[in-house]
């Protein structure tokens, strides 16, 4: 409920449609712009190499995971995560709402974000349809994985005992990217 006298009190629900327009001007899309000939794209400048890319996923301990509701609206959940080759392995609970989403609708989008001000930005956002692999013995494999990379306290032993006790409520999921979108702005060298 919104309180009375508040700041959204006073948004108006409905109103005139904001109408959006393009801050290109005439001859934007031919040679004659000098503009259009001298920038380079930014998205080009920022973008990272398959390399940076991997390199960069390693060195973060959570990924944010977007899984669809039944009503559309997005669920969105940090998990800790493995990587084998160019898959991201997820692991939760088979009854969690992300598991059900994905039974349902096997899209996920995964983010990977850091950096403080704006010259540090980095991250990647990766688009897939997610597998979910139910069988106990995968299921035990892929979150020993998960528990190892990032719990470096624990014993094999624990890590094994864990996995094994908790595999049949879970479920794993493996990511596949097919659309992956990167930015680091340290790229830019200061210069927006």
């Amino acid at each position: 409920m919104i309180a009375e006298g508040s700041h959204f009190d006073r948004m108006p629900i409905s109103g005139p449609r904001v109408k959006f327009f393009s801050l290109r001007g005439a001859g934007a899309q031919t040679t004659d712009n000098p503009m259009r000939r001298e920038m380079p794209k930014r998205r080009d400048q920022i973008r990272m190499t398959d390399e940076d890319l991997w390199s960069f996923i390693d060195t973060q301990k959570t990924v944010q995971v977007a899984t669809l509701n039944p009503d559309g609206s997005a669920h969105l959940v940090p998990l800790w995560f493995a990587r084998e080759d160019q898959c991201i392995i997820l692991e939760t609970f088979s009854k969690s709402q992300k598991a059900k989403n994905l039974f349902r609708d096997s899209r996920i989008t995964l983010l990977f974000e850091d950096g403080r001000e704006y010259t540090d930005l980095r991250g990647a956002t990766l688009y897939a349809q997610a597998e979910c692999v139910s069988e106990v013995e995968a299921v035990h494999r892929f979150q020993s994985m998960v528990i190892r990379r990032n719990t470096t306290d624990l014993s094999e032993e624990v890590i094994e005992q864990a996995s094994r006790s908790m595999a049949h409520k879970k479920v794993a999921i493996l990511v596949r990217p097919h659309k992956i979108i990167t930015w680091d702005h340290s790229k830019l060298g200061g210069i927006y």
